[in-house]
This record gives structure tokens, sequence and C-alpha cells, in this order.
């Protein structure tokens, strides 16, 4: 089997640029890889994200169901998966991927204040993605750990991405919605042993490039 290394965080976190330092990286050393990034809005099976984050459901993340918000994107990742991913990491091929099962457990998760009802989702969305649907589980994942008060101002006037619009998804016009996934994912990083990447030091965001180095060297020792 191949390996897979997947990139999270809450939203403004700069997952997307990450990858795209680790992939010039990459590219220098001459490794092979392919890249994913989740939701895959150029698929079809992303249809019912694209619902979700959009409002039709309702404009209150917090109201919609977890377990039914995180059926929207399993399916799309296991279709990304069976169609375009599945060869080529049975072929033993890395997988970059930004975002993954892993963001369902942080934006959902943090829906649930019962610590009890959170473990219960969260064993039941592991065995619903990796044992149901048999999408590999993660080699290792990094979480970009931006404090929300820095994410806050980092997605302010962000793009949105299905209209091009200078508007947001229900997650990200939520500033009390990203604060709970912050907090849900420091604790998940801890409990699933995810690699923390801290991405402010002394009061100030760190630069791109510092960030991307620490994530390469670790990336280096699994490859």
């Amino acid at each position: 089997m191949g390996k897979l290394i997947v990139i999270d965080g809450t939203d403004g976190s700069g997952k997307q640029t990450q990858l795209e330092i680790l992939e010039e990286k990459l590219k220098k050393e001459n490794i092979d890889y392919r890249k994913v990034s989740f939701p895959n809005y150029d698929s079809p099976s992303s249809g019912l994200v694209k619902m979700y984050l959009s409002g039709e459901f309702g404009n209150d993340a917090k109201k919609i169901s977890p377990y039914i918000a995180s059926t929207f994107y399993a399916a799309d990742r296991y279709a990304t998966y069976k169609k375009d991913l599945e060869e080529y990491y049975e072929n033993g091929g890395l997988i970059l991927a930004d975002r993954y099962t892993t963001a369902n457990m942080v934006h959902q998760a943090g829906k649930i204040k019962d610590k009890n009802e959170r473990k219960k989702f969260l064993d039941w969305l592991w065995d619903f993605e990796f044992n149901m649907y048999k999408i590999p589980v993660p080699t290792k994942v990094f979480f970009l750990n931006m404090p929300p008060e820095y994410a806050l101002k980092l997605i302010e006037n962000r793009k949105n991405k299905f209209s091009g619009e200078e508007k947001k998804d229900i997650h990200e016009r939520d500033s009390e919605y990203l604060k709970e996934s912050y907090e849900a994912a420091c604790e998940l990083a801890k409990t699933y042993n995810w690699c923390e990447i801290k991405c402010v030091k002394n009061n100030e965001v760190k630069t791109r490039e510092e960030i991307g180095e620490e994530i390469f060297e670790i990336v280096k020792e699994i490859l």
C-alpha cells in the first residue's frame, strides 16, 4: 500500500498554501506523488457539500446534525478515492491531501458539547469512513494550529469557493463556530496523535516558508 499525508486545520490556517509548498519540495527531490483537495469541488460527488456550505440546508451549521453533514463529505471522499486514487495508492503511491476525514472530525465534532456523545460520534465516523467505505487511514496528519483570532483575520474578505464573490460559507461566517472547531481540533490532535504544527510564535504568525520547512522535515522521515 501507499502513503497518505494529510494537512488539516480550521478555516484560515493555510492548508492549501502548505500543500503547495510541500508539492514544490517533493518536485525538487523528484518524488512522485498525487494530490487531492477535499471537498473535491471538481467532482459531482461534492454536490451535497456545496449545498450544505452555501446554506441550502440552513444557515446555522450548528443546527445541522454532524452525522448528516459528515455523510456528505464522506461520500465525496469515497467517490474521489475509488475513481481517481485507489489504483495508484494500492501500487505504493504517495497521496497528499488538503483535508480529509480529519476535517469531518474537527468541524462536526465541534458541534457536540457532551464528551461522551462526541466520542460516540467520532467512533461512528471512524467506522463509517475507514471500515465501511474502506478509504485509507492517513499515514500522517499535520494539524496546522492557527488560533482563531489569527485565522479570522486571514479569512476576512476571502472569496467564496463557489461563486467567486466576496462572501463566506456557513462555517467561515460564524466566528463562534470557528472557535469551537479549533478547540475540538486541539483535543483531537492529542487523542489521535496528529503532528501539531504551531503557526504562531511570539504573537506573530510564522512565515509560510518556516511552517513548510517544519512539515517537510517530518515528511522526509516518513518517506
